[in-house]
């Protein structure tokens, strides 16, 4: 029989790379899409980790910590709440990370501290790029007139009920807080 695979597995990225043996090229370039395939499907707290080992690689050191405090508080999540954080917790993580930032800015340029204030930013910056892509304010804006439609809201006391369904909808892709006031605005017409 022909021998399919070498014994010897190089781990990358979580999956088994397979040395291939005595295969015709038709069956190398299909295992090389599954793998690829695979690797395409790798998680955001994956896509998190490979980028802290980069950033080791390039001595980027203010990217790497940024990072750094990033896994630990994902990882603090988990051990806190005893679950495996999904792509969704990671972003819940990364916007209230984002919001910190936000807050020490605030409280930094009230103390002319610009140095801390620079820190900040910079972190604040490598942390959106975590998220996904932000809505337009016309998308929000249709998105809260279709979630207040749906739910058949009337008035400001319907406020729960529209923005808990905005909130699945539009987690990580617009300021909730500009969400909200939107939301209060619809209603009160």
């Amino acid at each position: 029989t022909e021998k399919l695979w070498n014994p010897l597995t190089v781990k990358r990225s979580g999956f088994l790379l397979f040395e291939l043996l005595n295969k015709s090229d038709a069956v190398k370039a299909l295992q090389l899409d599954i793998f690829n395939a695979r690797n395409q499907a790798m998680t955001l707290k994956d896509q998190i980790t490979e980028d802290m080992k980069n950033a080791m690689r390039a001595k980027e050191v203010e990217r790497l910590g940024t990072i750094r405090l990033l896994l630990a508080a994902i990882k603090q999540r988990e051990v806190d709440e005893r679950i495996v954080v999904d792509d969704a917790g990671v972003i819940a993580t990364v916007e209230k990370m984002i919001k910190q930032r936000k807050d020490s800015i605030s409280q930094f340029e009230k103390a002319n501290r610009d140095d801390l204030v620079a820190v900040e930013a910079a972190e604040m910056v490598i942390l959106q790029a975590y998220l996904p892509a932000q809505l337009s304010d016309a998308e929000v804006e249709a998105a809260v007139a279709a979630a207040v439609a749906s739910t058949g809201a009337a008035g400001p006391q319907d406020m729960g009920k529209v923005i808990s369904v905005l909130k699945g909808q539009l987690a990580g892709k617009a300021d909730m807080g500009k969400v909200s006031g939107l939301v209060k605005a619809a209603l009160a017409k």
